[in-house]
């Protein structure tokens, strides 16, 4: 037998896990590694690289 579950009865851990949006537009969930600049921008560490480049002019290189 399946048991179905009732849809207007919501567990407590399924709350909201969406704490923002950072700089790069992407969506930040509670417990996300974030980066937090001093004028207040905050980046995803995955996006850090892409904010890096994008918005700060830095250029990728390699030592030689």
């Amino acid at each position: 037998m399946t048991q179905v579950e009732n849809p207007m009865v919501r567990p407590y851990h399924e709350e909201s896990t969406h704490w923002g949006i950072d700089a790069c537009g992407d969506e930040i969930l509670y417990g996300d590694v974030i980066y937090e600049f001093p004028d207040g921008e905050i980046v995803l560490e995955e996006n850090i690289r892409q904010y890096l480049t994008e918005n700060l002019g830095a250029i990728r290189k390699i030592a030689e």
